[in-house]
């Protein structure tokens, strides 16, 4: 009798244990527990600890953390009719945890799916330019849509980035010889300013130079002092340039603006003294 006995108390206290471990829940900072009552849903509680009825409460765990899901890539044919390979990276987090279990069934994998369709339909509404060049902007657009789709569901998309854009090898060597055809037209362009600044710079200086007679027998002079300190054979003699104008003036013919320069080899040979 007093071992039946015992063995009833010690049935009892088990019981009584378990429905205890049942009833006690602790859910972390980052997590949501949503409480079922009977098949009904009566709230989510969290975090810390809290006792929940056993046998006729369930709890299912909510986790609040940001999720950081690839989409795989996807063959996509944009507005010009270009095929490519995109994939992308979407971030999102519940806000609302009772919405989040009600609403959908895996809000994991529907995120993920409606983020894969909508990026090959947005896609295929952009020219390959606008998708290399205002990537942005299309990123903005990819997470406006999806988070439309999935704020019923109370999951928050925050962030959608396209991460890699794969081009086929024809229109990757198409875009090279483009890149190549436009650096050569601006090294044309730069090339032909450049010749038309300096031709200007040299009209300048002639003018200044015929301005200033002065300013010329200056730069004759730095001239030869240039020649000179290259130690090489050549010997420089100025001639005037009145001299000049006189020679021809008396022969009839123009007269030059620049002092001319008369070098060992343009000098007359030696007279021969017994002619």
């Amino acid at each position: 009798m007093n071992e039946a006995l015992l063995y009833g108390i010690g049935a009892a206290v088990l019981v009584v244990v378990l429905l205890l471990v049942a009833a006690i829940k602790i859910v972390n900072e980052y997590e949501r527990g949503v409480i079922f009552r009977l098949g009904r849903v009566i709230g989510a509680k969290g975090p810390g600890l809290f006792f929940i009825i056993p046998i006729i409460d369930k709890m299912v765990k909510v986790n609040l953390q940001t999720v950081t899901a690839d989409i795989p890539p996807q063959d996509v044919i944009t507005k010009d009719n270009v095929t490519l390979r995109v994939n992308a990276v979407t971030y999102f987090n519940v806000v609302d945890p009772v919405r989040a279990v009600v609403a959908v069934q895996n809000y994991l994998v529907a995120t993920s799916q409606i983020a894969q369709t909508t990026l090959r339909s947005i896609l295929g509404q952009v020219e390959l330019d606008d998708l290399l060049i205002n990537r942005d902007d299309i990123n903005a657009q990819l997470q406006q849509i999806i988070d439309g789709v999935t704020d019923p569901w109370g999951v928050k998309v925050t962030l959608v980035e396209v991460k890699d854009v794969e081009l086929p090898e024809g229109m990757r060597r198409a875009m090279g010889r483009q890149a190549e055809a436009e650096r050569d037209r601006r090294a044309k362009v730069i090339h032909a300013r450049g010749e038309l600044e300096a031709a200007a710079s040299l009209r300048e200086a002639a003018e200044t130079l015929e301005k200033n007679p002065a300013s010329m027998q200056l730069r004759l002079l730095s001239t030869m002092s240039e020649v000179s300190a290259e130690k090489n054979s050549t010997l420089i003699f100025p001639v005037p340039v009145e001299l000049l104008r006189f020679a021809q003036s008396m022969a009839g013919g123009a007269v030059p603006t620049t002092p001319a320069l008369a070098t060992d080899q343009e000098l007359p040979p030696p007279a021969n003294a017994d002619d």
